[in-house]
């Protein structure tokens, strides 16, 4: 079976980008453009494709440095959401030090304003897409050599594709403008044609999209990275979700559960290892849902098919070229402390603190926290004394850049392997790159979401088996950390000894239906933060939950007393959505006043 990454290498995407320029330029006949007839043909229309799944992870390789597609910082759009969801969520600090990459701290202290240039990256890059999606869907009824059926799949990857985009851009910015194949200015010169005004709700047009994917979609695909029904129907439940149509958004997906299949045919599961879901070796594996596919050293002479928005994201000094940046907060850690039953503190957490060594020097003696531990706390979160990966027990300050703002933490799911690094690693740009996709949806995310659905409808055992799945897996000792043969030889393999005191178990039997709704969505929320930590969700879930302020300002007062990079963060009713971006206002102005409104509050 054929890999996306490989087919994107000869891809060559020649069609016009939209941006804000002048009339003047628009009228310029670009000199590298291909003429739409000679794309109406099979091999024209699927190579457009392509660049549309190409969009996906937002990057770009121009004159041997990695940027975004619409020329800003790679990591400012990185599809993961490090910066939005997880820096916004609580799960983590921007990392290095105050001074680096400053606009990212006022984002994540919610001091950030409509002037922000990472916004406006986001913003550009998203669209970017749409607009590849929308140019596939426009050339397609032209398409001589094709049957309706063959158009009707690849009319389903280009919606579920543009379903993404657009899915993104309203979790970010909720009020945006909806732009499609048949919008009138599609195919228009004229710049005033673009002011379309960000007036509607554009779930119920992403939901569309999703719908048409999931019902003309095929189950298999011949390429691996391509959408199948199933991510489709994924993708369409959790739009409903949004929505908090969960009646709607339930029976999809129980239906995902109990029959979906991945891209190549497999069964849906979860994987033994919770680890294999971050391993560039096990990936697309049976637990992914829809990954952006990523590779390295491919022959491809670049960084430019490697995963390289988390190139800030490696501890620092040690091992890794770059950057200290993207620290898991003691909030998060402390979400993993587990009682005597092997069950979390989910109202009192931060008032059983896992120990960390602040302050310590790397040769100061430190002994790791002895109290019972979520295993999944050590494939999350470098901390000192305990193995990070192959590359041996974490030192501590000597792999931090600077504790005092930021915390003693390291990200983990985003590091590559030592073992496996000559052919997953990629060291041709300024900081490095792997070859570690990003499962956008993975099923454990499914089982957490149909949980959430079952018990919004009262069907709290239901939910409870869902939310168990998840934590048995965890509990496996098969999946643990464990201690190395030979610390000072980390490559040399693992005993069966755990790297700490790990006691994790599923729920009673009865527990969800016993403490009732309230308290049962409470853990479903709860496991969603240990299960899906660092992986971008965070923000986003607590803004739909409706808790974002109280669980925010919460982190802020607890956190700030350990870091000091956060003393001013703050979260308000406007912070629930991010500002329009400002430049993006002023290129929308028509005829005196601007087409696009800010958003409420900025």
């Amino acid at each position: 079976m054929k890999s996306l990454y490989h087919i994107l290498l000869s891809a060559v995407i020649a069609t016009p980008f939209i941006s804000g320029c002048s009339k003047s330029f628009l009228e310029r006949t670009p000199q590298s453009s291909l003429e739409e007839s000679s794309l109406t043909n099979k091999k024209g229309v699927n190579t457009l494709l392509i660049g549309a799944y190409g969009a996906l992870d937002g990057q770009d390789f121009k004159d041997g440095d990695m940027v975004n597609i619409s020329g800003g910082s790679g990591f400012a759009v990185s599809p993961d959401n490090w910066i939005y969801g997880s820096v916004c969520g609580g799960d983590a600090h921007k990392g290095s030090d105050p001074g680096d990459a400053a606009a990212i701290l006022q984002i994540g202290t919610f001091v950030g304003n409509a002037t922000n240039g990472f916004f406006n990256d986001k913003w550009r890059v998203n669209y970017e897409g749409v607009r590849r999606c929308n140019f596939v869907l426009h050339i397609l009824p032209n398409v001589t050599d094709m049957t309706e059926e063959e158009k009707k799949e690849l009319a389903a990857e280009a919606r579920f594709l543009r379903g993404h985009y657009y899915s993104d851009l309203k979790k970010m910015f909720d009020n945006v403008p909806w732009v499609d194949e048949n919008s009138n200015s599609y195919n228009k010169l004229d710049v005033d044609e673009y002011k379309i005004p960000n007036d509607k709700d554009v779930w119920p047009m992403i939901e569309a999209d999703f719908k048409y994917a999931a019902e003309n979609l095929n189950e298999i695909q011949d390429v691996i990275g391509r959408a199948n029904s199933w991510a489709a129907k994924a993708y369409l439940a959790k739009t409903l979700l949004y929505e908090k149509k969960y009646a709607e958004a339930m029976p999809i997906f129980e239906d995902v559960i109990a029959h979906g299949v991945t891209a190549k045919g497999t069964p849906y599961a979860l994987t033994t290892k919770f680890h294999d879901n971050f391993d560039a070796f096990t990936e697309n594996n049976s637990e992914a849902v829809f990954s952006i596919q990523y590779s390295a050293n491919d022959g491809s002479g670049g960084t430019g098919n490697a995963n390289q928005g988390e190139m800030l994201n490696y501890p620092y000094n040690g091992p890794f070229s770059c950057c200290g940046f993207y620290q898991p907060s003691q909030d998060l850690v402390n979400s993993y402390r587990t009682d005597a039953n092997g069950l979390p503190y989910i109202d009192n957490f931060n008032d059983h603190p896992v120990k960390n060594d602040m302050g310590l020097a790397s040769s100061a003696a430190f002994t790791p926290d002895a109290g019972n531990l979520d295993p999944r706390l050590d494939w999350t979160v470098g901390r000192r004394g305990i193995p990070f990966l192959d590359w041996g027990n974490h030192p501590g300050m000597n792999w931090v850049r600077d504790q005092q703002s930021a915390g003693p933490y390291a990200a983990i799911k985003n590091v590559y392997m030592q073992a496996t690094q000559d052919k997953f690693y990629d060291g041709n740009g300024w900081a490095p790159g792997n070859a570690i996709n990003y499962v956008l949806i993975r099923f454990a995310d499914v089982l957490l979401m149909a949980a959430e659905c079952q018990a919004q409808a009262g069907s709290l055992s239901t939910a409870q088996d869902h939310v168990n799945t998840v934590r048995t897996r965890a509990a496996n000792p098969v999946g643990w950390v464990k201690t190395y043969l030979n610390p000072a030889h980390p490559m040399d393999g693992y005993t069966n000894t755990p790297a700490a005191k790990y006691n994790i178990k599923a729920y009673p039997a009865g527990a969800f239906t016993a403490n009732g709704k309230a308290w049962a969505i409470k853990a479903i929320q709860f496991e969603r933060k240990l299960e899906l930590a660092m992986e971008g969700h965070r923000y986003f879930d607590l803004v739909r939950w409706g808790i974002a302020q109280t669980e925010l300002n919460r982190y802020f007062s607890y956190e700030k007393d350990i870091t000091t990079d956060i003393v001013n963060g703050n979260f308000t009713s406007k912070n629930v959505r991010f500002p329009i971006p400002q430049r993006q206002i002023d290129l929308s102005v028509k005829n005196g006043t601007a087409t696009l409104k800010q958003n409420v509050g900025y």
